[in-house]
């Protein structure tokens, strides 16, 4: 990646659908939104992190994870020309790392999950630490856009809210994404990371939050990607302002 905007998709319609033929639907709900957004052309790198605590067994086995990969992964084909979306499986610890790749993405986050063996407890800030070491050893300076999904609060707390406040000076936005029953207070703990102070906590507000609901996979893709984008707007015209983006 070159320049924070272009004129076009980073990896055109055409090149999608010889690619990846099965994400073209994906890919045009994605572009349709991110020009609701004023995001048209808008260039950034794509991060994914996903959930292995217990408690998300199901949504593994029912395939709601391989459907979340494939919609974030349709939403970088318009952002990152590289095609390609790192992703970080979490628990009690990093479970495992891999990159998401048009063309070779079918079935692969079920694939990988089901070869990280045991799911533990829900720490986010060692998720946390892996994507931004990714980042910095990548030499990059664009944007980033993390969509970081979870069913539940974190085990520590206050290492996940130091983490975040740290990362605010770098071009990192982090979108939380809940997936569970919208009424538990597991769910209160992000949005309070959402709403921390700006700037007595931090330096731009780094962080989006929204409630997929307890069953995800039926969320239109289209309302997904707008929920997934509708903060990163102002992030970025923040983080401008305060020279995190170069």
């Amino acid at each position: 990646m070159t320049d924070v905007y272009d004129t076009a998709p980073a990896i055109s319609l055409s090149k999608v659908r010889d690619a990846a033929p099965g994400l073209v639907s994906l890919y045009k709900e994605a572009g349709s939104s991110l020009e609701a957004h004023g995001l048209e052309g808008v260039r950034a790198a794509v991060y994914l992190v996903l959930d292995r605590s217990g408690s998300m067994r199901r949504y593994y086995r029912d395939g709601t994870m391989q459907h979340l990969g494939e919609q974030v992964l349709s939403l970088s084909a318009h952002l990152d020309d590289d095609g390609t979306v790192p992703v970080v499986f979490f628990s009690t610890d990093v479970d495992g790392s891999t990159d998401l790749r048009l063309g070779d993405h079918q079935g692969r986050i079920d694939k990988l999950h089901e070869n990280l063996g045991h799911m533990g407890r829900t720490n986010y800030h060692w998720a946390m630490d892996a994507v931004i070491d990714h980042y910095l050893d990548s030499g990059s300076t664009d944007p980033a856009l993390v969509v970081f999904q979870t069913d539940g609060g974190p085990t520590s707390r206050p290492a996940a809210e130091r983490y975040l406040c740290k990362a605010a000076r770098l071009p990192l936005f982090w979108q939380f994404v809940g997936f569970g029953d919208p009424d538990d207070n597991e769910f209160a703990f992000l949005r309070r990371l959402d709403t921390l102070a700006v700037p007595e906590r931090r330096v731009v507000d780094n962080a989006g939050f929204f409630h997929a609901g307890p069953d995800p996979r039926s969320v239109d893709s289209g309302l997904l990607y707008d929920r997934l984008l509708r903060e990163f707007p102002h992030w970025l015209s923040a983080a401008r302002g305060a020279r995190i983006i170069q």
